[in-house]
């Protein structure tokens, strides 16, 4: 396994594998509630068994998020989250990155304590948390699960384009339960038409801090798994 090489430019973690940063240099924390969970209506829909998945671990800030939200909605289960990631961090990067959001240190506690470990599944009060190591193209066919929401975070299309493959985000779709969402970031024109071919309906909507617009996807009817 290969761990992602982090070069820090002003406090923000950048991948020296993809020449990209981690989120967002304006305020990452923001940019995951604006895309991830309002693209993908969080918390108005969770419930009991919701199920999270995720293309791109990274520094683990779009779990912090999803968690932080999932207990202030109160949520009295597990919140299913799982994430496809080629290439780990190690923990104190991903310290170093928590640090730049000091209201989650609590959480970031909790969850670097079992992130030291090496484990890739963590059960935390009110997270079941799963990475799954290796390319997401050929760990996510063979997936048994299914998303309720998606998080699309790879690093940018032009610099990963292996997360954004039509192949990939048909795989998607299959493992998207009936009425799941996904949202990214990126509004390029070769994501939306892979994610409607897929079989999702797609809307472009307006983004946050300098991206003018990001991608919203329900997936259609009789279209999964």
């Amino acid at each position: 396994m290969q761990r992602d090489q982090i070069e820090w430019q002003d406090g923000t973690p950048v991948s020296t594998l993809y020449g990209d940063p981690f989120f967002s240099r304006q305020d990452g924390l923001a940019e995951t509630r604006h895309v991830f969970l309002g693209g993908n209506d969080l918390p108005a829909r969770f419930r009991p068994g919701f199920h999270i998945a995720e293309t791109g671990f990274g520094t683990g800030l779009n779990a912090l998020c999803a968690w932080a939200a999932w207990r202030a909605s109160g949520q009295t289960g597990q919140l299913a989250f799982t994430s496809f990631e080629a290439h780990p961090i190690s923990a104190r990067d991903m310290a170093r990155a928590h640090a730049a959001f000091p209201q989650m240190a609590a959480l970031s506690d909790l969850l670097l304590a079992e992130w030291r470990t090496g484990r890739s599944a963590i059960t935390l009060p009110g997270l079941d948390l799963r990475i799954v190591v290796g390319d997401a193209r050929e760990t996510l066919p063979g997936w048994e699960g299914r998303a309720d929401a998606w998080f699309l975070d790879g690093f940018a299309p032009a610099r990963n384009p292996a997360l954004w493959s039509e192949a990939l985000l048909a795989e998607v779709a299959r493992h998207t339960a009936p009425g799941g969402t996904a949202a990214t970031y990126t509004a390029a024109g070769h994501v939306r038409r892979a994610l409607q071919a897929g079989g999702f309906d797609v809307t472009r909507m307006p983004g946050w801090g300098r991206k003018r617009h990001m991608t919203r996807a329900v997936l259609r009817a009789g279209q999964s798994l």
